[in-house]
C-alpha cells in the first residue's frame, strides 16, 4: 500500500528534495497535500508531475490563478486555511518544511492528520516544542529531525542508554568566514555572506551560517528534542562537514555520524524504513576522498554568537521567540542593506538585554497567537532600533 505524503513547504530546497526521493519511489508514495506560499510556476509543475490530491498556497491571488489554471484537473485547490483540517485524510508522513514561524501554525493545525513528522522548521522546534510535544502526544504521532545534525543525534543514540551519554558533540562548517583575517569582518559584504563553502542553502539560513546563529538555534534544538542540558553539547568546526555529530560516552567511547552534504540522506531516511537502491538520487558516502578531517575549537571573539548560549534556558520560554525574531529582522535588515555584517550580533545582543523582554525567560508559550504577536513586537522593536 502507498504511503500518504503531506508537504509543507513543497516549493523550498527540502521540499523539491523531498518530491526528488518521492519521483523515484512513485510506486511507494502518494501525495495528499502540498503547501507552499506563492511560487505559482514551481507549485504548478508539481502538480502537473505527481498529481497531488489537494494544494493550498498561502497568497489569495496565487491560489485564484491556480484555480483557473487547473479546471479540468483532478488536483483539488483548497483556498481556506481552515478548510484543510475538513478535506485531507489522515497520512503517514508530514514534511514540514515551511520556513518561520507559519511552520509553527501548520504543525500545530496539522499534526492530527500525520503518523509521522519530519521536522525542518526551526520555530517549531525552538519558540513551541511544548506545544507540538502536547499535540504529538494527543494523536500519538511520531517525529524524526532532518536537519543534518539532529538526524546524526537522533540515529547515534537510537536504542541507547541516555544515561550512559557524557555529552554531544555538533559540528559547524565554520561557514564562508572561518579563515578570514578578524580585522577584514568589519568590511564582508552581502554578497560574501551568501557563498558557503559547503552547502547549497536559501539566503536567510546563508547568513545565519556566516554569523554561527545557526549553531546556536542547533544547541537550542538539541535541548528540546533530546532533554539535554547545557553542559552536555559542545560545538566544533568541522570545515569537511562529513561528520555531523559525534555522541561521546561515559566509558570514553565515542560514535561518529558521517555522511555526504546532502540534505536526500536525513530525508530518505526519514521517510522509510525499509530501504532500497537510491544511488541514483542518494550520494554514496566514499572516506578515500578525504585525506584530512579537520576539528577546530571555536574562536569566540570572532564568532561572538556563541555567548549568546548564557542567555539561553534549557526549558521552552517565549525567549526563545525573542532570539529568533530579533535574528530574523536583523538578517533581513543586512540583506536589504540596512545594516552591516557586525550589527547583526551587535544589535541582537542588545535587543535580547532590554528589560521589557526580560520577563519572557520565565514565561511559557501557551498557544501560537502568543507567540505571532510577541515576533511581530520584537521585529518591531528591532526595527526601530537600528533604522
Amino acid at each position: 500500500m502507498k504511503k500518504k505524503i503531506i508537504i509543507l513547504g513543497s516549493t523550498g530546497s527540502l521540499g523539491k528534495s523531498t518530491l526528488n526521493i518521492i519521483s523515484n519511489n512513485k510506486k511507494n508514495y502518494s501525495i495528499e497535500l502540498l503547501v507552499a506560499n506563492k511560487n505559482f510556476k514551481t507549485i504548478y509543475e508539481q502538480i502537473i508531475k505527481f498529481k497531488p490530491k489537494y494544494v493550498y498556497l498561502a497568497d489569495n491571488i496565487y491560489s485564484k490563478r491556480l484555480s483557473m489554471l487547473l479546471k479540468n484537473n483532478k488536483t483539488k485547490i483548497i483556498t481556506n486555511f481552515d478548510e484543510i483540517n475538513k478535506k485531507i485524510s489522515k497520512s503517514d508522513i508530514m514534511m514540514s518544511s515551511i520556513t518561520g514561524f507559519d511552520g509553527l501554525k501548520y504543525n500545530l493545525s496539522l499534526i492530527k492528520k500525520a503518523k509521522k513528522i519530519l521536522f525542518a522548521n526551526k520555530e517549531s522546534i525552538i519558540c513551541g516544542w511544548n506545544l507540538i510535544k502536547k499535540e504529538m502526544d494527543k494523536y500519538n504521532s511520531s517525529y524524526v529531525p532532518v536537519d543534518s545534525e539532529h538526524f546524526a543525534i537522533s540515529e547515534l543514540i537510537k536504542n541507547k542508554d541516555i544515561k550512559k551519554i557524557k555529552n554531544i558533540t555538533i559540528t559547524a562548517s565554520g561557514g564562508p568566514f572561518f579563515n578570514f583575517d578578524k580585522k577584514l569582518m568589519k568590511n564582508i559584504n552581502k554578497k560574501m555572506a551568501l557563498k558557503h563553502p559547503r552547502w547549497k542553502m536559501g539566503k536567510k539560513i546563508s547568513i545565519d551560517s556566516a554569523t554561527m546563529m545557526n549553531k546556536i538555534f542547533e544547541v537550542i534544538e538539541a535541548f528540546r528534542l533530546f532533554d539535554l542540558s547545557s553542559d552536555q553539547i559542545n560545538i566544533v568546526i568541522h570545515p569537511q562537514s562529513i561528520v555531523h555529530a559525534l555522541v561521546n560516552y561515559k566509558n570514553g567511547t565515542s560514535h561518529a555520524l558521517m555522511h555526504n552534504t546532502d540534505m536526500k540522506i536525513p530525508i530518505y531516511s526519514g521517510m522509510t524504513e525499509k530501504y532500497t537502491n537510491q544511488k541514483s538520487i542518494i550520494s554514496e558516502f566514499n572516506i578515500n576522498k578525504y585525506e584530512n578531517m579537520n576539528f577546530y575549537k571555536i574562536n569566540i571573539s570572532k564568532f561572538p554568537s556563541l555567548n549568546i548560549l548564557k542567555n539561553i534556558s534549557e526549558k521552552c520560554t517565549l525567549f526563545d521567540t525573542v532570539l529568533i525574531s530579533a535574528n530574523d529582522e536583523l538578517v533581513d535588515l543586512f540583506l536589504k542593506d540596512k545594516i552591516k555584517f557586525n550589527d547583526i550580533i551587535l544589535y541582537l545582543k542588545r535587543i535580547i538585554n532590554l528589560k521589557i523582554f526580560n520577563k519572557y525567560k520565565y514565561i511559557k508559550p501557551k498557544n501560537f497567537k502568543e507567540i505571532q504577536e510577541l515576533n511581530h513586537t520584537v521585529r518591531l522593536k528591532t526595527r526601530s532600533i537600528c533604522i
